[in-house]
């Protein structure tokens, strides 16, 4: 008995002392640039425009209304409110597009009036500074929502009080991004997209008596949440790129080349979208056009 006692001990013994080396405090690591997902990586390797267009973001709001969970908090949101300065770092990344400073706008002219009057010459004269630059299209949008426990589930084997458990939770964000036609006021392309937060849980117990009186209770585990700043990026850079495949298609906007409509990437992401309005419930008529196109050979 004693030596079975003392080989649970040593097990014990080394399970904690994993505990404490996988802590945190023992892993702190520098800040360092945020990952690049893959969308980025397709968003970046678009083939290249005719020209970038001058766009300006003037926000992407959260419109879901979702709150973090208590005990956590009952004041945090769910999903960033920093998404225009995501959605506005993916519109300069893919060489597509120009943005214009417009969500701060205030600060910028401020700054231009603090120029004029320190660069103030001694005959009065104005000082002249370049124009701001218009926009010829506007990018909105907004955070439409973020489901929690969209799928839960896990799994658990525990034999003589020993044993793992692993649990895990899928939540949905969903962005909606469209571009408008300043001068006209139409919306030239509209694009939903969701992205999953994925969390899982691991855990390993032992649950036992070690004696008639001793009783040996040993906890450990960890957990892995993604992002869900990191999630809302993703799902932003996402329909950039449905919006500009699209927009190409539609004639919204032209390639460099025109050719470059053959490259599979962006042939991949066409047919993933023409793939998902086949599934949904659209009538006949649509679908015709989606597959074969007008009469003029001009697919929608």
């Amino acid at each position: 008995m004693r030596v079975r006692l003392f080989s649970l001990t040593v097990v014990a013994v080394m399970l904690l002392n994993g505990c404490v080396t996988s802590h945190p405090a023992s892993t702190l690591s520098p800040a360092t640039l945020s990952p690049a997902t893959q969308s980025l990586r397709d968003l970046t390797h678009l083939p290249a425009p005719a020209g970038p267009i001058a766009v300006a973001v003037y926000g992407l709001r959260d419109q879901t209304g979702q709150y973090k969970p208590s005990p956590d908090s009952s004041f945090s949101t769910s999903v960033t409110q920093g998404a225009a300065s995501l959605l506005i770092t993916a519109l300069r990344d893919s060489h597509w597009f120009k943005p214009v400073e417009r969500e701060n706008l205030q600060d910028l002219l401020t700054e231009r009036k603090i120029i004029r009057a320190l660069e103030q010459p001694q005959d009065k004269a104005q000082v002249q500074l370049p124009a701001l630059r218009p926009a010829n299209m506007l990018i909105e949008g907004a955070i439409v929502g973020y489901e929690s426990n969209v799928r839960t589930g896990g799994i658990g084997v525990r034999y003589l009080g020993v044993g793992p458990s692993e649990l895990y939770r899928q939540d949905q964000v969903t962005i909606n991004l469209r571009a408008i036609d300043i001068r006209s006021g139409e919306v030239i392309q509209s694009i939903t997209t969701s992205k999953t937060v994925f969390s899982v849980q691991v855990d390993f117990g032992i649950f036992r008596f070690v004696s008639l009186q001793h009783l040996l209770e040993v906890e450990t585990g960890f957990s892995v949440n993604e992002p869900v700043q990191q999630c809302v990026r993703e799902a932003i850079e996402t329909a950039l790129i449905h919006m500009i495949a699209q927009g190409v298609r539609d004639r919204s906007w032209r390639l460099k080349n025109p050719n470059d409509i053959n490259q599979p990437m962006l042939q991949s992401y066409l047919k993933s979208y023409d793939e998902q309005m086949m599934r949904s419930p659209i009538s006949a008529t649509d679908k015709d056009l989606l597959t074969n196109g007008d009469k003029d050979g001009t697919p929608k």
